[in-house]
């Protein structure tokens, strides 16, 4: 739930550079030493529900039949991913204008993109066979990984007029080609 989140809210209130890692840990009702045990940084805490989404994309991809082609098996991983999700929360939105408004925050945002894109680099070069340095599996995590950031900028810049599913969709039929 959104407002349980204490270090989203105070980000979101007060922005993130008027908050500090005391008044998050305040907020979680836990001392300040248990806070670093959880988070290097209040972007860590900021960004936290996002790099849990982030690990469930992973366990989907790897979970999913060993007859699709990596490609097909993205699709479908970031399918489940949403339907499982339903309609994204209050919290995507916040986190996405956050890190869009504030440069240590979008770093750190960036920073776990791409632990991601390698994390599902590898995912795809076992399915396919070859090894991470190659070039496709790499290519192709990056490229999956920019249709969905792209796809979710559209989502927030239009209200979330449409299901975020199908701008995703959208998106990623326009590079689907290059991946069959």
């Amino acid at each position: 739930m959104f407002w349980a989140n204490p270090q989203l809210r105070l980000a979101v209130e007060h922005g993130l550079d008027g908050v500090t890692v005391e008044a998050i840990a305040d907020a979680a009702n836990i001392s300040r030493r248990t806070f670093s045990n959880y988070f290097a940084s209040k972007e860590d805490a900021v960004l936290y529900g996002e790099q849990q989404r982030i690990q469930a994309l992973v366990q989907r991809l790897r979970a999913r039949p060993g007859t699709e082609s990596a490609w097909t098996a993205l699709r479908g991983a970031i399918g489940d991913f949403l339907h499982d999700l339903g309609e994204p929360q209050r919290d995507w939105v916040a986190r996405t204008r956050l890190a869009r408004r504030h440069p240590s925050l979008l770093a750190r945002q960036l920073a776990d993109h791409a632990g991601l894109e390698r994390e599902l680099a590898h995912a795809i070069a076992e399915r396919d066979g070859g090894a991470d340095a190659d070039l496709r599996p790499r290519v192709m995590a990056a490229a999956f990984l920019a249709a969905l950031r792209v796809s979710t900028h559209v989502w927030v810049e239009e209200s979330q007029s449409r299901p975020l599913s199908e701008i995703m969709s959208a998106a990623l039929d326009e590079i689907s080609g290059a991946f069959r």
